[in-house]
């Protein structure tokens, strides 16, 4: 199994994690404080990873270009996370979840418009379910 594919799946399980603990750790508090309060350990937890991980050196590689779309990604970050919090406050957890995971489907259009990366049919076929998927666990009975 390639590497990548290997750190896909650690990301997903953790990410499904996520979303269960925030919504216990939203308890009695706003979504905006608890979202804070997150980004806060997100923050202290990245900065110590970065420290382990990446070389003083490497630092002198980063691009104008790397600090503007790196720049655009943590505001798109942003963007996301306080409205996926607003979400989880009062919705559940399971639906919540499973409409941000619709954001792959974004993510392939964004990826075949402005990276040019080939879209089979096979994927095309599969963001299809996917939505179709959403459309069918999101409404209401």
């Amino acid at each position: 199994m390639d590497k990548w594919i290997t750190y896909a799946v650690i990301s997903m399980f953790f990410a499904g994690f996520t979303s269960v603990i925030a919504k216990i750790g939203l308890g009695g508090i706003s979504g905006e404080l608890g979202l804070t309060i997150r980004t806060l350990f997100v923050f202290a937890f990245v900065l110590m990873f970065a420290a382990w991980a990446v070389p003083t050196q490497e630092l002198s590689t980063v691009t104008g270009k790397n600090l503007l779309w790196l720049g655009l990604s943590g505001v798109t970050t942003s963007v996301s996370w306080i409205f996926y919090y607003k979400a989880l406050k009062v919705g559940d957890v399971a639906t919540v979840a499973l409409i941000d995971k619709g954001s792959v489907v974004v993510a392939m259009f964004l990826a075949w418009l402005l990276l040019r990366e080939v879209i089979t049919l096979r994927m095309a076929i599969g963001a299809g379910l996917i939505v179709a998927g959403l459309l069918v666990i999101a409404k209401k009975s």
